[in-house]
C-alpha cells in the first residue's frame, strides 16, 4: 500500500516526498534550539535521528542508485553519499548520549549545520533535485518506491 500525501491525498513523487522529509527536520532542529529541558531535548532529538536514518536509508537504497544511473553524475551521487556518511557518525554520537552530556547539545546544532548543507545541496537550482527533474526518471514509481521503504523501515523502528 503506497503511502499518501497528507496534502493532496494522493501519492508524492520522490523529490516531493524527500522535501517533506527536509521540512519536517527541519522544523525539529528549530525546536531543539529552542527547547529548555532535557526530556524535550531528548524527545526532539530522537525524532530527528531516526528521521534522518530512515531518509538517508531510502536515498541511499532508491533515489540515489536511480539517479546515478539516469544521470551518470558520479561527482553529485558521491557528494552526497559522503555527507550522509557524516551526518550517520555524528547521529550515532548524539543517540549514544543524552542531554546530561556537555557536548549534547554542540552536536545536534553541528548535525543541524550538515544537514542545512546538504539539503542546500540537493535542492538548489542546479542541484541533484533539479537534475532528477530533469532526468529520465520516473519520480512518481521511485516516489511509491520510497514511502513503501520508508514505511516499512519506521514500522520497523517502532517494533524495536
Amino acid at each position: 500500500m503506497a503511502t499518501k500525501s497528507k496534502a493532496k491525498g494522493k501519492p508524492q513523487d520522490a523529490v516531493a516526498l524527500l522535501k517533506a522529509d527536509h521540512r519536517q527536520v527541519e522544523e525539529w532542529f528549530a525546536e531543539f534550539e529552542k527547547a529548555r529541558t532535557a526530556s524535550v531535548k531528548r524527545k526532539l532529538a530522537a525524532s530527528i535521528c531516526q528521521a534522518l536514518t530512515v531518509h538517508t536509508e531510502i536515498e541511499e537504497e532508491i533515489f540515489y542508485p536511480a539517479f546515478l544511473q539516469a544521470t551518470k553524475d558520479k561527482d553529485m551521487h558521491h557528494e552526497a553519499v559522503v555527507e550522509h556518511d557524516g551526518a550517520k557518525k555524528l547521529i550515532e554520537e548524539i543517540e549514544q548520549s543524552d542531554p546530561s552530556d556537555d557536548f549534547y547539545d554542540a552536536k545536534v546544532h553541528v548535525l543541524s549545520e550538515m544537514i542545512k548543507h546538504h539539503v542546500k545541496e540537493e535542492e538548489k537550482s542546479d542541484g541533484m533535485f533539479a537534475e532528477a527533474k530533469k532526468s529520465k526518471m520516473d519520480l512518481r514509481a521511485l516516489g511509491l518506491q520510497l514511502a513503501e521503504r520508508k514505511a516499512q523501515l519506521l514500522e520497523m523502528t517502532a517494533a524495536a
